[in-house]
């Protein structure tokens, strides 16, 4: 055992010098973890902003004008007054996500207790906007013509107030949640493209005749590309989150960062050993690139970080829980949003751990075999 971690102590430091003087993969960490995580982070809302917004009004009333001038920044645009023969144009072309049909005598007949319709139309290609933005249109619609009216709230006519307290992120900015989803997303890609790439460099490069030679086994090779791959991408993973999510983005770190490093560690062994298993499959560097894309995607897709496990079918729910991806989305929540201690994520920790430990026994099984056909 003293001699195995010994061996595994000096491959590991041949690595590190490796990836250390590799500059090209060098500054693609750098920059997967802090221009892509801020980019991203920035550049994508799930919110309703700067929506585009025509309104078709055949009224010309008080109520029609005072419920275009509620349409405001940043929420929309400022509404642009369309003809009706050019709005099923403009909705094929997409120059609108949003549509508000006024019919005439609108303001007559809601003073006269009528009850009038309101058409909107919504683009709903652009989902997340279509879906929140009709909800702000029918409650500015609504407190716009009880203004008028001079009639109090619905709200306010509830027998029941309820009083609403949003957890984790009070303000429901997106890039509080999309910063942490980033770094948990191309940690991921990293781990799986360095060490595989690793793989892949030694045989290319002839170089994997020399460890043939060594008094070494495929476990501490396998084992030194782990570390050294996992050390590096941990130590820019908590760089990130402290001076890109902290600093830069103003992301309050709830949680604890000893035990989002200790989960980190743990992710980073399974998916490494998935990269080495995956590089074990392919021949080559561009076989591998493809062979680690759609693993990727489709991980990350069902891992509930682009949506909610629950609204999956249930096979894949239970499915998906054996990804160390899912287990890791999971984790991170828990742990840097809801400030979740180790009784709240040990199974989610164990479930990494124990998928580590297979990828790495069929790594190790293909390794090996690798390693006699090359001999």
């Amino acid at each position: 055992m003293w001699q195995w971690m010994k061996n595994v102590w000096f491959l590991s430091r041949k690595e590190l010098r490796s990836l250390l003087g590799d500059y090209t993969l060098m500054v693609l960490i750098v920059v997967v973890l802090s221009v892509a995580v801020y980019t991203v982070s920035t550049g994508i809302t799930t919110e309703v902003r700067h929506s585009s917004i025509a309104i078709l009004d055949a009224d010309h009333s008080q109520l029609s004008y005072q419920i275009r001038d509620a349409l405001q920044q940043p929420y929309f645009k400022t509404p642009v007054l369309e003809q009706r023969e050019n709005i099923d144009q403009q909705m094929n072309q997409g120059g609108y996500v949003f549509v508000i049909d006024i019919p005439a005598n609108f303001e007559k007949d809601v003073v006269a207790g009528r009850a009038p319709e309101i058409q909107v139309l919504a683009d709903a290609t652009s989902v997340t906007q279509a879906g929140i933005g009709l909800v702000y249109l029918q409650q500015i619609i609504s407190q716009q013509v009880s203004q008028f009216l001079k009639q109090p709230s619905s709200e306010s006519l509830l027998p029941v107030k309820p009083v609403l307290h949003v957890m984790y992120n009070p303000n429901g900015e997106s890039h509080w949640y999309l910063s942490v989803v980033q770094i948990i997303a191309n940690i991921t890609l990293l781990a799986m493209v360095l060490v595989g790439a690793a793989i892949i460099r030694e045989r290319e490069h002839g170089t994997i005749e020399h460890l043939l030679v060594m008094p070494v086994s495929a476990s501490e090779i396998a084992m030194a590309k782990i570390l050294t791959n996992g050390l590096v991408i941990t130590v820019a993973a908590l760089l990130s989150l402290w001076l890109v999510v902290n600093h830069w983005l103003q992301v309050p770190i709830n949680g604890s960062v000893t035990l989002f490093t200790l989960g980190t560690v743990i992710y980073l062994f399974s998916v490494s050993a998935l990269g080495i298993w995956l590089a074990t499959l392919a021949p080559t560097m561009p076989q591998f690139g493809l062979l680690c894309l759609p693993v990727y995607v489709v991980t990350r897709l069902l891992s509930g970080s682009e949506s909610p496990l629950e609204s999956m079918p249930e096979v894949m729910q239970w499915l998906t829980q054996i990804s160390p991806v899912t287990q890791y989305v999971q984790f991170g929540q828990f742990v840097l949003f809801r400030n979740a201690g180790i009784d709240s994520v040990w199974d989610k920790l164990l479930i990494m751990t124990l998928m580590g430990i297979v990828f790495l026994a069929l790594a190790l099984g293909r390794f090996r075999h690798m390693l006699a056909r090359q001999g």
